[in-house]
């Protein structure tokens, strides 16, 4: 007789995945919640519903990176970067995005993207970074706020452990390191069913009065749905009281940018040097050297020069990003040493990162690594 574990994956072979699973993959990892406003995330061309037959991670979508995927029997791609940024009033052809999407659409290949999903990720692009280079410790250099929220819940005293434990078990009550945290109000509450009611407790149409406990519960506002879904199913009451509030505290796992440490501290010109190395690029662009040595290193994949005031403040001795304007370079004030080492290099290993994501979760069909470089940057 099979396992039920077995069984499982034999159906999903003969069931095949669909766009939407591997969305939701993605979206258990890196929330696409909180991606930022101005960002475009999520299934961009194709049906959700339709079948797999292979994904194709890449960091952005280009026409090359259609034809790989079409090399590759791929009919998903994965990439890091959408190809649709702003809003697109004509498919003609006549620019790289409109020709990407045309031939996309041709072929019957969906287009999903992950970006500042995968950039506020405790996991994403930033972690990654600073993987390659080595550093631990690891703080989030500026943590999202408005992402934490509150239920405020009332349950009789009997019930209150029941509905407790199950409003943990769907993820509420977790803080940074710690788990199952709710605080607790012993009362008494009050209530008369009118017509049409039928009351758990007490008689319809006589004022009742019941010991309840008031929980108090926070949880990510990614999950707000699932909690309340999980209330009202846990709760014995008819009329499930409630109430939702958002709360100030900053997501000490959530938000763009990194902080890590080196082991021990090494100079100015050794840390260019591990930079060049492990980004592979053709130059380092910094500001100007302090003769101090390099231990506290920030980090933001990408467009980073709004978090040098951040990278400051948090007493980091160098701030590894990308896309520095010339001017941005003075904010360095000989307080830290800034460092671009180039967009596309800040990133590259972000796709390395996506296919180790779903390849733990994917079984049944390939996730391929693309080998297009999509870097629009050359150096001479």
């Amino acid at each position: 007789m099979l396992k039920i574990d077995k069984l499982l994956s034999l159906l999903k072979i003969v069931f095949k995945m669909t766009v939407q699973d591997v969305i939701n993959i993605l979206n258990d990892y890196a929330p696409l919640h909180y991606a930022e406003d101005f960002d475009n995330t999520g299934l961009l061309v194709g049906d959700a519903n339709s079948k797999i037959s292979g994904v194709l991670v890449s960091l952005d979508t280009l026409e090359a990176v259609v034809d790989e995927a079409i090399e590759n029997g791929c009919n998903l791609i994965v990439s890091f970067h959408p190809i649709i940024f702003s809003g697109l009033k004509k498919l003609t052809g006549k620019t790289y995005v409109e020709r990407t999407v045309q031939k996309a659409i041709k072929n019957d290949i969906s287009i999903v993207a992950i970006h500042t999903a995968l950039d506020n990720s405790w996991n994403g692009v930033n972690a990654k970074m600073c993987e390659v280079l080595g550093l631990e410790n690891r703080n989030i250099l500026l943590p999202k706020t408005q992402t934490i929220q509150k239920l405020t819940t009332f349950v009789p005293a009997t019930e209150a452990e029941v509905v407790r434990d199950s409003l943990f078990k769907a993820g509420a009550g977790n803080i940074g390191n710690y788990s199952h945290c709710s605080f607790t109000i012993e009362g008494n509450g009050s209530f008369k069913g009118e017509e049409g009611s039928s009351p758990n407790v007490g008689q319809k149409g006589e004022l009742h009065f019941e010991a309840e406990t008031q929980i108090g519960i926070t949880f990510p506002k990614h999950l707000q749905s699932r909690v309340l879904k999980t209330l009202f199913k846990a709760h014995p009451y008819e009329e499930v009281a409630y109430e939702i509030t958002t709360l100030e505290n900053s997501h000490q796992q959530l938000g763009m940018g990194m902080l890590g440490e080196f082991t021990e501290a090494i100079s100015e010109k050794e840390f260019l040097t591990v930079l060049k190395r492990t980004f592979k690029t053709g130059c380092v662009r910094h500001s100007a050297l302090r003769n101090k040595t390099i231990k506290k290193v920030a980090v933001l994949g990408g467009s980073g020069s709004f978090a040098i005031s951040a990278a400051k403040a948090q007493g980091a001795d160098a701030f590894v990003s990308a896309d520095f304007k010339y001017h941005d370079f003075f904010q360095a004030e000989n307080q830290i040493l800034l460092c671009d080492v180039g967009h596309y290099e800040s990133e590259q290993y972000t796709k390395d990162l996506l296919v180790d994501v779903l390849t733990k979760k994917i079984t049944n069909f390939a996730v391929v690594l693309s080998q297009t470089n999509t870097n629009p940057i050359s150096y001479f």
